[in-house]
C-alpha cells in the first residue's frame, strides 16, 4: 500500500502564492493533484508523469505549475495568482497504470488532503 503525505495548505489572500508538496512511500508513474470545494465534485487540477509529461485543467493554466522530484518521490504544486475560486481541499493522488489522465479513475492512491483557503 502506497502512502501519500501532503503539506503546504494554508490561508492566503487573492493574488498570493502557495506551494503544496506530496511525498509518496514508493515510486509512481503518475502523480497528480485534485481538489474538492464544499458542495462540489472532486476535480483534477494537474498531473505529472515520471517521464516528464504534465497536464493542467484550463482554469489553472498559466498560474499553477506542477513538478516532481523522482529521486525523492515528491510532487509539488506551485500556485501563483490564486483566486477565491481556488479554495478547496487539495488531494495528492498517484497511480502506476500504463496511462495517466486527469480523471479520478486513473489514480489508485490518495492522500488525506490539505486545505487551501483564498480570501478576497
Amino acid at each position: 500500500q502506497v502512502q501519500l503525505v501532503e503539506s503546504g495548505g494554508d490561508s492566503v489572500q487573492a493574488g498570493g502564492s502557495l506551494r503544496l508538496s506530496c511525498t509518496a512511500s514508493g515510486s509512481m508513474f503518475c502523480m497528480g493533484w485534485f481538489r474538492q470545494a464544499p458542495g462540489k465534485e472532486r476535480e483534477g487540477v494537474a498531473y505529472a508523469t515520471s517521464g516528464g509529461s504534465s497536464t493542467y485543467r484550463d482554469s489553472v493554466k498559466g498560474r499553477f505549475a506542477i513538478s516532481r522530484d523522482n529521486a525523492k518521490n515528491t510532487l509539488y504544486l506551485q500556485m501563483n495568482s490564486v483566486k477565491p475560486d481556488d479554495t478547496a481541499v487539495y488531494y495528492c493522488a498517484a497511480g502506476n497504470r500504463d496511462y495517466c489522465a486527469l480523471v479520478i479513475r486513473s489514480f489508485d492512491y490518495w492522500g488525506q488532503g490539505t486545505q487551501v483557503t483564498v480570501s478576497s
